[in-house]
């Protein structure tokens, strides 16, 4: 009998830890994410039974339909609410994995870059807190949605810690010209990358209701995140090139390899 309350007391206790250990991934956490995952389009329905006094809750596991009665119940079928595939599940879990990789990136470029740009640009201080404040604000996001559902940071946290201050101190010291080129050549491919995941999103939502399956809230509210989140980093870009990002030298060298380290961070993030 003791040893059953120990092991019921131990599954109990792994059952409910924490997810810090993004560079050692525990067996425990797949299944998790996946069961969580996969209910981003599900909702909770309620209908009264035809003829019965009181109101029936169905499962999120199984599907919702409302009983209906003469010729709507033909032509006009309830929605479906269905787990959703393993595509999509896969998308949504390296989607939210890349982001909060992007916006960690953010912060500590903005972090690296303020103390030397303010130091001899002061006037330019409201607009680095501005632009780091929305960073944050980004990376908490995101890290709110990888708790919720159970994703695995990247592996190669600590590699692109490492990488992105030494861009931002690495720009910042070649002025402010340069930094600010840092700043376009990031949000541009950052900007695409949202533009893409709102892309993919939008479609997978239209599939659902072709399918006659019903969209949950959680499945609009993270479209409407990713969207809101892409229009202030493309802010960001703007106010680069008002502060004569495209006056860096060599701006073209500058902002291709930087360009092309955050496609490489990206499809490296999305897989690993």
């Amino acid at each position: 009998m003791a040893l059953y309350a120990c092991s019921k007391r131990a599954s109990y206790l792994v059952a409910h830890l924490p997810v810090y250990d993004f560079l050692a991934p525990s067996l425990l956490q797949a299944p998790r994410a996946s069961h969580q995952i996969r209910r981003l389009n599900v909702t909770k329905r309620c209908f009264t039974a035809a003829g019965s006094s009181g109101n029936q809750s169905t499962s999120p596991s199984q599907p919702s339909r409302t009983p209906k009665s003469g010729p709507d119940a033909a032509s006009n079928p309830a929605p479906l609410n269905k787990p959703l595939t393993q595509a999509q599940r896969d998308f949504l879990t390296s989607a939210l994995r890349v982001n909060q990789a992007g916006e960690l990136a953010a912060t500590l470029i903005y972090t690296a870059q303020t103390p030397p740009i303010v130091s001899s640009h002061p006037h330019l201080r409201p607009l680095m807190k501005h632009m780091y404040d929305q960073e944050a604000a980004h990376f908490s996001t995101f890290n709110s949605l990888m708790a919720k559902h159970r994703i695995r940071p990247t592996a190669m946290y600590p590699v692109w810690t490492l990488a992105a201050s030494a861009l931002g101190w690495g720009t910042a010291i070649m002025g402010r010209e340069a930094a600010m080129a840092c700043t376009e050549a990031v949000e541009t491919e950052i900007g695409g990358h949202y533009n893409g995941q709102v892309r993919v999103l939008l479609e997978m939502a239209e599939q659902m209701e072709k399918d006659g399956e019903e969209i949950g809230g959680e499945l609009r509210e993270l479209i409407d995140t990713i969207r809101r989140i892409r229009d202030e980093e493309l802010e960001h870009l703007d106010h680069a090139v008002e502060n004569d990002a495209k006056q860096a030298v060599p701006y073209e060298l500058l902002t291709g390899v930087i360009r092309a380290g955050c496609r490489g961070a990206i499809w490296v993030s999305e897989r690993v």
